[in-house]
């Protein structure tokens, strides 16, 4: 079992910088896949970004944040990060950790672990 906890989210105006934490608790970090993901109102939820479970497997992005976001991982504090910069009004979405991929990083029902989410606002 693992337990994933987001935090970092809030409001912040177009073109500034957000970074969110997941700290994992039950299992170590460097045991699974991690990603994020986001869902704005009446939107399913999408796939933001994935880091693999070891270093021989790229990260990979959304085409949308792409060059924006950098997703990192520290496995001293079973912790990962997605740092955001240059945010723009379309990101604003409530963002999920997650778990732990057993098929299509981009599919949410292929994760096996999902916290809580954290509101990210982002004003024009």
């Amino acid at each position: 079992q693992v337990q994933l906890e987001e935090s970092g989210g809030g409001l912040v105006q177009a073109g500034g910088s957000l970074r969110l934490s997941c700290a994992a608790s039950g299992r170590t970090t460097s045991t699974y896949s991690m990603g994020w993901f986001r869902q704005a109102p009446g939107k399913e939820r999408e796939f933001v970004a994935a880091i693999p479970s070891w270093s021989g497997l790229a990260t990979t992005y959304a085409a949308s944040v792409q060059g924006r976001f950098i997703f990192s991982r520290d496995n001293a504090k079973n912790t990962v990060y997605l740092q955001m910069n240059s945010l723009k009004p379309e990101d604003t979405a409530v963002y999920y950790c997650a778990a732990d991929s057993a098929g299509s990083w981009y599919e949410p029902r292929s994760w096996r672990y999902w916290g809580q989410g954290t509101q990210v606002t982002v004003s024009s």
